[in-house]
């Protein structure tokens, strides 16, 4: 079996995504090899999306997520927009089905090149997020940050998209607030037994909003998909906004936008862009790599 495969740089408004492609062998992108790559600043990365072949009849590949820390992520929706844009790219097809840890995920490709991506349905049941103490109603969970008689951030709606996310309404542009400092007491705080993602959220009208995200195992990130996903749906279950929103992620460099539909089958379906950087080969059990010099100077002949 050959040391190193093929990869790809890829972004979804901005959240920096490896596509590693591990068809074909049996074994994985190891925590070590993340880690690595994580570390070197033209390979970093929020998540690693391995594509391996289908362990399930009906399923186009089996797509193992880690984070940038080396750990495990049960979903990543700009990830796998990216993995349909490389995927759409190889073969030409426009439809797919992969099966995560956290389920069966079905994605398309639009002809304006954007991509839905088929989330699954959220959970709002506390021992199922999961949090470590019961509350009837997640859509308000008693958590602040600052001040008793003057919180800066409080009662976050908290529930899981295949991860556990807190939602925190915040009545300013989310990137004014200091969430490099918050983000890591949150993500680590004992009611979230498994972590969680935290996400600050403005709402601007009934059919859009603002967010920024501190994203488990990665930190701060230019964009998250399943934590657009938990705001928009946080939105609408707490009556703030309707249930097909327009979300503008203010980290990502663009200030680009995703559309978040919780359809009437309880389902979420989020549409949006992802982008080819470059390719190269990787060593999946170290990490050390090499960038395909001979494909980036045939891209960039006019």
């Amino acid at each position: 079996m050959s040391d190193r495969v093929e990869f790809a740089r890829m972004n979804g408004l901005g959240n920096k995504i490896l596509v590693i492609d591990m068809r074909g062998r049996t074994d994985r992108v190891t925590p070590a090899a993340a880690v690595a790559l994580a570390a070197e600043p033209a390979t970093a990365f929020d998540q690693i999306m391995a594509i391996h072949d289908p362990k399930v009849d009906g399923t186009d590949a089996y797509i193992d997520i880690l984070n940038c820390d080396g750990s495990k992520a049960q979903a990543c929706g700009n990830g796998t927009r990216c993995v349909v844009q490389a995927l759409a790219s190889e073969t030409g097809r426009k439809s797919f089905t992969f099966q995560t840890i956290a389920g069966i995920l079905n994605a398309v490709e639009h002809a304006d090149g954007t991509i839905s991506v088929d989330m699954g349905k959220p959970v709002f049941a506390w021992d199922k997020i999961p949090l470590s103490e019961e509350f009837h109603d997640t859509s308000r969970i008693e958590l602040q940050i600052g001040p008793i008689d003057a919180p800066i951030l409080h009662s976050p709606s908290a529930m899981s998209m295949g991860n556990p996310h807190a939602v925190f309404w915040v009545d300013r542009d989310p990137m004014t607030y200091d969430l490099e400092r918050f983000g890591p007491l949150l993500e680590n705080h004992p009611i979230f037994p498994e972590k969680a993602n935290i996400t600050l959220a403005q709402v601007t009208s009934k059919t859009s909003m603002v967010t920024r995200t501190w994203e488990r195992g990665a930190g701060l990130t230019l964009a998250c998909g399943s934590a657009a996903c938990a705001a928009g749906v946080s939105a609408a279950r707490t009556g703030r906004t309707e249930r097909k929103v327009t979300i503008t992620v203010a980290s990502s460099p663009n200030r680009g936008t995703l559309t978040i539909d919780w359809r009437p089958d309880d389902k979420v379906v989020m549409t949006g862009p992802a982008e080819w950087e470059w390719s190269g080969m990787v060593d999946p059990a170290t990490g050390s790599w090499q960038r395909d010099v001979r494909i980036d100077a045939e891209a960039a002949t006019p």
